[in-house]
């Protein structure tokens, strides 16, 4: 029904005055007695063969809505009753900020992609923080990942202050963190990229989080566009700094064998064209790491087959974001149902 009948009338207007009118339909529907349970009931699975544990943290599937449809935590409990076993929050940053200037998000129905460039609009992390006070730990406990970055003013000199004052801010209301650097929309955010500034920052977060009482999973998000030689940084970066794994890939500013009249705008690409380069760098980190660290594999999952081809690349999870905006919400019970039938572990 989504495909045929809700998708094309919500593709019909600007994408990101439908991101808002979607989210107050999902809120509204919500709030119906019994929704949530039945929205549970169409879309969920329950299956221990779905299960994971991965950098300590028991996951009840593999399938994880990606940072950036929910960037201010607003809708996490919502959008996990529709089979996602774990939801990103973020991009958060410090202080809210508006994000660049509209129109910054373009749909390339062609391609089924979504090139963005929002900037990191967000309403900084303690205005998130007052909504995750309301996921406890304990039974229904949502698993929430806190991706972070650095406010567009932050120098690249200072922006080790942004993230540390995120993870703080964060700690005890998420499970695990991701640093994202890799973003295209914020200048100069990935020059924080190379070796030696990327090292440094990692291990600064590190260092605050020995001092707690227990240590959170710290995830890296990396570009697509990495090189070989930069993707084996990346490696040595992953065992220097002791950080849990990675996640990859984010957007990408590559524009090969596109269609789309918006193919030209400026942003990072995501959606079918990004599936090949993300599952190539999944399975280089994988092989050249000997499968030394977990890798949430994300871009391009458009259908069952696509994720599993991440899994099977070297990925633990995936998540989704352009592919749950072109399938809808019946993808993530496929690709749970395809990863119990295909035995993938």
């Amino acid at each position: 029904m989504y495909k045929f009948f809700i998708r094309p009338l919500l593709f019909r207007f600007d994408p990101e005055k439908v991101h808002y009118f979607t989210f107050s339909c999902i809120r509204f529907l919500s709030r119906i007695p019994g929704m949530p349970s039945l929205q549970r009931a169409m879309f969920s699975i329950e299956n221990p063969r779905l299960e994971r544990e991965v950098f300590g943290i028991k996951f009840k599937n593999p399938v994880g809505l990606a940072a950036g449809l929910d960037k201010d935590a607003k809708l996490y409990k919502e959008l996990s009753c529709l089979g996602f076993g774990f939801i990103e929050i973020g991009t958060l940053t410090p202080k809210p900020q508006e994000g660049n200037p509209k129109k910054r998000l373009f749909r390339l129905k062609a391609d089924s992609a979504i090139i963005n460039r929002m900037g990191f609009n967000n309403g900084g992390v303690e205005d998130a923080v007052k909504r995750l006070k309301k996921n406890p730990l304990g039974k229904g406990h949502i698993i929430i990942g806190g991706n972070i970055g650095k406010n567009k003013l932050t120098p690249n000199e200072s922006a080790t202050d942004d993230y540390i004052a995120c993870f703080e801010a964060l700690y005890e209301y998420v499970d695990y963190f991701v640093v994202n650097v890799s973003s295209p929309n914020t200048p100069n955010l990935r020059e924080l990229q190379d070796k030696e500034p990327l090292t440094a920052l990692l291990q600064a977060l590190q260092e605050r989080n020995a001092a707690k009482p227990e240590a959170k999973p710290v995830l890296l998000k990396i570009a697509p566009d990495l090189t070989d030689g930069q993707l084996l940084d990346i490696i040595d970066i992953v065992k220097t700094t002791g950080i849990a794994g990675i996640i990859a890939t984010n957007t990408t500013l590559a524009r090969e064998g596109l269609r789309s009249a918006d193919k030209t705008e400026t942003g990072g690409l995501s959606g079918k064209p990004l599936a090949k380069r993300s599952t190539e760098v999944i399975r280089f980190l994988s092989e050249k790491s000997n499968r030394a660290f977990p890798i949430i594999g994300v871009g391009g999952i458009h259908s069952p087959e696509d994720a599993l081809e991440k899994l099977q690349a070297g990925a633990s999870l995936v998540q989704l974001y352009t592919g749950f905006v072109y399938e809808g919400p019946a993808l993530v019970k496929a690709i749970n149902k395809k990863i119990i039938a295909s035995g993938a572990s």
